[in-house]
């Protein structure tokens, strides 16, 4: 919604066209951003695996969140949210 705000805001304060003609791409980007992540974490936190190669790479995933500041960086920054820049 913050991006969507200031896209017309500076339309109606400037008619920057271009900005308010790249929300749907932009809008699009953060959307498959979150869907991603949101994939992530159901398949890093729930038991949807039978069979033990899946039940290790589901380990293997949380033990190198649980050791890596860059793993957990990240996991910080999108499950906190993404900036309102497009340039996330």
């Amino acid at each position: 919604m913050r991006l969507l705000a200031g896209l017309l805001a500076g339309w109606y304060r400037d008619r920057r066209a271009a900005a308010l003609e790249s929300y749907t791409h932009t809008a699009l980007r953060r959307v498959w951003r979150a869907q991603d992540f949101s994939n992530y974490m159901t398949q890093l936190l729930h038991d949807l695996y039978e069979g033990e190669f899946l039940q290790r790479l589901q380990l293997a995933r949380l033990d190198y969140l649980s050791r890596s500041v860059a793993a957990a960086t990240s996991l910080a920054e999108n499950y906190a949210g993404l900036p309102a820049a497009p340039d996330f």
